[in-house]
């Protein structure tokens, strides 16, 4: 996993997934970035394919509401962000310009659902793989590694990491490995513990008093620190590892496969880096390239 400095203070990047943050400046890139369009993409055996191929167009499940990851721009419509990055990057991959895409906002608690069923083709949105949820979807990658971290005001001292949660209001959102994880390892009480279908719920509780911590990945809490430094700060270590992968169908090997060949090759002529360096920091330091698992 690589290191790379962010552009604010001692902040670093491991993996392109951050490994502790004070407050980066998460930037987006001033010009929309293109990708080649792959050429004559044939996937023989992949429902999922044979279905974008009919329709003319892809269904990508993201998230709207994490600033440097994914967001939608409330005047314009548009979203942005490295995953959003990440999705156009898979896209065009198999055969598809960005223009071409369209997006559909699916919280935490909706995903394995929506992929399922065939509502969403993939599904890019800091989704951690893991091996429950692997008994309903299928992941290509890992593309990032994440953390998770603490969000608190920042005028709060009383919480420095995860063993200062105790007695205190914890909030995450429902169907994440944040929320589960601060259960499992009884980091509050459970009549403590808030949850939300969207991030920014739990910041707007944050800022307004309502809770005293929310959880999530570094990557994800990292957005909302930058946003507003003066109301909110990270705090502690991480204290996991969250690799995120592309949700698809289960079952569809062959396309599973195809979306690792995209990402793998993205990472070894340096796509990937210069996407993680465009949303998360700048370039010049020594990387170590994420393993994409193929199963």
């Amino acid at each position: 996993m690589f290191a790379i400095a962010l552009v604010a203070g001692s902040t670093m990047v491991a993996g392109c997934g951050i490994d502790q943050v004070t407050a980066p400046q998460l930037r987006p890139p001033a010009t929309p970035v293109d990708y080649p369009i792959a050429r004559n993409v044939s996937l023989p055996g992949s429902p999922v394919f044979d279905k974008i191929r009919k329709a003319g167009t892809l269904v990508v499940g993201v998230k709207d509401d994490q600033p440097g990851l994914s967001i939608r721009d409330v005047a314009s419509g548009r979203y942005a962000g490295f995953d959003i990055e990440i999705a156009k990057l898979v896209a065009a991959g198999l055969g598809f310009g960005s223009y071409r895409i369209s997006y559909v906002p699916v919280d935490s608690a909706a995903r394995e659902q929506a992929i399922s069923n065939g509502d969403v083709d993939y599904y890019v949105g800091a989704y951690t793989i893991t091996d429950k949820r692997k008994q309903q979807v299928s992941f290509a990658g890992p593309y990032f590694t994440a953390g998770q971290d603490l969000l608190v005001r920042a005028d709060d001292n009383t919480i420095t990491g995860k063993d200062g949660l105790h007695g205190k209001r914890v909030c995450s959102v429902t169907g994440s490995t944040s929320i589960q994880r601060v259960r499992d390892l009884a980091l509050t009480e459970p009549r403590n513990i808030s949850e939300f279908q969207k991030y920014s719920e739990c910041v707007d509780r944050l800022v307004a008093g309502q809770t005293d911590a929310v959880t999530a990945d570094n990557a994800v809490l990292a957005g909302y620190a930058a946003q507003e430094p003066d109301a909110m700060k990270l705090v502690g270590k991480t204290f996991s590892v969250e690799p995120y992968g592309v949700g698809l169908a289960k079952d569809d090997k062959v396309l599973r496969d195809a979306i690792d060949d995209v990402l793998e090759k993205a990472v070894n002529d340096g796509t990937w880096r210069a996407i993680c360096d465009r949303y998360f920091g700048v370039a010049g330091v020594p990387v170590s390239a994420p393993a994409i698992v193929r199963y």
